[in-house]
């Protein structure tokens, strides 16, 4: 696996042609490209590396940015011996395998930097098999994922290694890749800036992809260097990062949720467009955006969840990908609607003191009494009918004797709330004056 390079151009002895991201392989860390906030003298590897002592590791990070390398490079820096395996292709053998082999070598005096790629794919039961043989120091383990660890693997297993989150490159590091490559290559890419900022963009942080695209770019014999628009036409853009099932998916929702909390249309049409170029489900999408409605505006705008609904049924009815303009119009609506949570949080505190309070049984006075039994033990005794009362308002207790009178809803003062807080108010005024009377 190719990933991030800085490396000088090395003069190589007649064989098959190498890829270019294989030629451009770093040679030590100092020459890996990006990384630099884990890797330079005060971050996690850095110190590690100073100090002597390098511990398990597991390599968060998308593809392209640079596990790989990173691993091999942290092996030779330590001298100890680098095995790769893929946790796609081996299997409970291949592993036994490897462990007894490491063993060997630690009896002859050598350890072993067990570099296991794609470690999220081991089921728990094999993740749990590395444990022992990372206990006695047979193995010194850096596995490399694009998942989130924390959902993927064993909390045994993580907490014997320390989690290395690696960031996709800036545009920044893939020119310096770029330059790299055109020394390589001896020879500049045939493009103009505009043509070459875009073929950055198309790599999309992957620096594996960038040299790819650069070495396509090469290859090609062109009387002038070529524009945007010609290198639109012979490459196509790859396609951006996203698992519907996976990391990126509870990313992109959390930032269309979080947009339209904070009242930005713009941005909130951005992360609806990314979760739809992705491939995700509108139905997903106009789910999360009725829950939006109901969880962040409320009654501030009653009829934030009737434009949702109807949105939802606009895209029944139409399909993609028309229907996917009804739903873009209900998440510019939230954006731009009055924000209330009043609800949401007296309702979390209304459940939290039905857990609390048990069983408590309602007051007499509001339960029906349909039998003789009921009326003689007092049920509906004292009942005041609202309808009967001045202003239509008894002022009676609905809870429970002994539980004192809670005060969970406090709508803000925005929106259509601004009327629910007048009347609440009133309400309490006139409740406190029928207790006084």
């Amino acid at each position: 696996m190719a990933d991030l390079f800085d490396s000088p151009s090395t003069a190589s002895a007649p064989q098959a042609p190498r890829p270019l991201a294989d030629r451009l392989r770093p040679r030590n860390l100092s020459e890996v490209i990006g990384q630099a906030h884990v890797l330079n003298p005060e971050g996690p590897l850095g110190a590690m590396l100073a100090a002597h002592s390098l511990s398990s590791l597991v390599l968060w990070g998308p593809p392209g940015v640079g596990k790989t390398t990173i691993a091999r490079l942290l092996a030779a820096e330590t001298d100890l011996a680098f095995v790769q395996i893929s946790a796609i292709f081996t299997g409970v053998p291949d592993l036994k395998k490897v462990f007894e082999q490491a063993k060997i070598r630690r009896q002859n005096g050598q350890g072993t930097l067990l570099f296991v790629d794609e470690i999220h794919r081991f089921n728990k039961a094999q993740q749990d098999g590395f444990l022992p043989h990372m206990e006695d120091g047979t193995i010194l383990l850096v596995g490399a994922t694009t998942e989130n660890p924390s959902f993927e693997l064993n909390a045994a297993l993580l907490s014997r290694a320390q989690v290395i989150v690696l960031e996709r490159l800036s545009p920044a590091d893939l020119e310096r890749l770029a330059q790299r490559a055109e020394r390589e290559l001896g020879r500049a890419l045939p493009l103009t800036g505009e043509a070459r900022e875009a073929l950055i963009d198309m790599a999309d942080g992957d620096g594996r992809a960038a040299l790819n695209l650069i070495e396509q770019v090469a290859a090609w014999r062109v009387d002038r260097p070529l524009d945007r628009d010609q290198l639109s036409r012979r490459l196509m853009r790859r396609a951006a990062k996203y698992d519907k099932s996976g990391e990126e998916h509870y990313n992109l929702i959390s930032a269309l949720h979080k947009s339209v909390r904070g009242s930005d249309p713009d941005a909130a049409l951005y992360w609806f467009a990314r979760m739809l170029e992705g491939g995700e489900d509108p139905r997903f999408l106009a789910r999360r955006i009725t829950r939006m409605a109901v969880e962040d505006i409320g009654l501030a705008d009653p009829q934030a969840q009737a434009v949702c609904l109807d949105g939802w049924q606009t895209y029944e009815r139409l399909g993609s990908p028309e229907g996917e303009l009804a739903l873009a119009q209900a998440v510019v609506y939230l954006a731009l609607a009055p924000k209330s949570n009043g609800v949401y949080t007296a309702y979390k505190a209304a459940r939290a003191a039905a857990r609390e309070t048990g069983s408590l049984m309602p007051p007499k006075h509001i339960l029906n009494a349909p039998t003789r039994l009921m009326k003689d033990i007092g049920y509906g005794s004292g009942y005041a009918y609202d309808h009967d009362a001045e202003d239509g308002f008894s002022g009676q207790d609905y809870f429970p004797e002994g539980m004192k009178r809670p005060v969970w809803y406090a709508p803000p003062e925005r929106g259509f709330e601004r009327e629910l807080k007048k009347r609440i108010d009133y309400f309490a005024k006139l409740r406190a004056r029928r207790q006084e009377g």
